[in-house]
């Protein structure tokens, strides 16, 4: 089978990330996978270029010229399937559909963002999925709302497929959290608006000074030119976090991190499915994290890790401070419980078949 991915960049967002493993999956599986973007940003095309999956590039910032120059691409390729990640994306895919094409294409959403169903531009960019065979997203919740946004949408071309992960880390073995030393909470997001960087801050600030000298909070995803990256700098020097919340560049290496870690945490307004807290359970670790999304239905408190409202710093706190009081024991089960959901949901034979599968009818 041919398969052409398609995606606005290589860059180190977790759609990109999924989709260049599925490449890596399908191409594993026998399959010919190409890829396509119009972003120059390629954090992990060494990871494409190390299975022999070429990149083709459409580099232009003229919308219509890219829409044009892609479709082109499209139609004129001799792929069997179109798997298509993110909105610009896949409505180009869709696009090009028009008025017939002999491949499948599979659009994926992947970013529970409510600003869809109040959008009426985001709305009507939905109303594409009409010409794909399937959409597919890595939570219910926001095929939910795709389905709201589309309300013409038949249920049937809907599909959730969670994430997958690097089945080497089902191998790691899982390690006791510290004894007697700081709990090391380690968060891998990119530091803008909806992941909430801000109320993480104002929750440490309610910790009492006691508290605070029993955590360290490491953040990975920022850069030193990055907006955000420097005004969270700025407030965590303002409130003297700086021995508790450490604000790190992103990195190729971050599972590695986390398996060092005490527990994983994601504090976001909203999301898909995280590829963060999947790689983490994986490697057996407790999660702390927002009540958005599926991860209420992954993360069963006290049995699986700690959950917070994103909108409330005091939730937070509180959540955080359960995570300080529990015992290593308590924090070693909770990983153990992870591990084995983790074998059941985010397998990845399981994951790319249940896209070859799609791909088939």
């Amino acid at each position: 089978m041919k398969i052409l991915c398609v995606i606005d960049s290589l860059n180190s967002g977790g759609a990109q990330r999924q989709l260049v493993n599925l490449g890596i999956g399908f191409k594993e599986k026998g399959h010919e996978v190409r890829f396509l973007v119009y972003h120059k940003k390629d954090f992990f095309k060494d990871l494409l270029d190390e299975h022999d999956i070429p990149v083709h590039y459409i580099l232009t910032k003229n919308y219509l010229k890219r829409l044009f120059l892609m479709r082109k691409f499209i139609r004129q390729g001799n792929q069997d399937v179109v798997l298509s990640f993110l909105t610009s994306g896949s409505f180009i895919c869709e696009i090009a559909a028009l008025p017939s094409r002999k491949w499948k294409l599979v659009v994926g959403e992947r970013n529970a963002d409510p600003a869809i169903l109040k959008s009426p531009k985001l709305r009507l960019i939905r109303f594409g999925h009409l010409l794909a065979d399937f959409v597919v997203s890595n939570s219910q919740e926001n095929l939910d709302m795709v389905h709201k946004a589309n309300f013409l949408l038949s249920r049937n071309k809907g599909k959730v497929i969670y994430n997958f992960v690097d089945n080497r880390l089902l191998l790691e073995n899982i390690e006791q959290p510290k004894q007697n030393l700081k709990i090391n909470i380690v968060v891998a997001a990119r530091h803008e608006p909806q992941k909430n960087i801000v109320g993480v801050i104002n929750a440490l600030n309610l910790l009492s000074v006691n508290e605070r000298n029993k955590l360290e909070l490491t953040w990975y995803g920022g850069i030193e030119t990055d907006e955000s990256f420097i005004r969270a700098k700025s407030l965590i020097s303002a409130a003297k976090l700086s021995d508790v919340f450490r604000l790190k560049p992103k990195t190729l290496a971050i599972s590695e991190i986390m398996k060092n870690a005490d527990v994983v945490g994601l504090f976001s307004l909203y999301e898909g499915l995280p590829n963060a807290i999947c790689e983490a359970m994986a490697l057996g670790k407790p999660i702390i994290c927002s009540r958005v999304s599926d991860l209420p239905k992954l993360i069963i408190e006290n049995v699986n890790g700690f959950l917070c409202n994103p909108e409330d710093p005091d939730s937070i706190k509180s959540a955080i401070k359960k995570v300080i009081e529990a015992t290593n024991t308590e924090l070693f089960n909770m990983g153990q419980n992870n591990r084995v959901k983790s074998q059941q949901l985010f397998h990845k034979d399981i994951v790319v078949d249940s896209y070859l599968e799609l791909f088939s009818k």
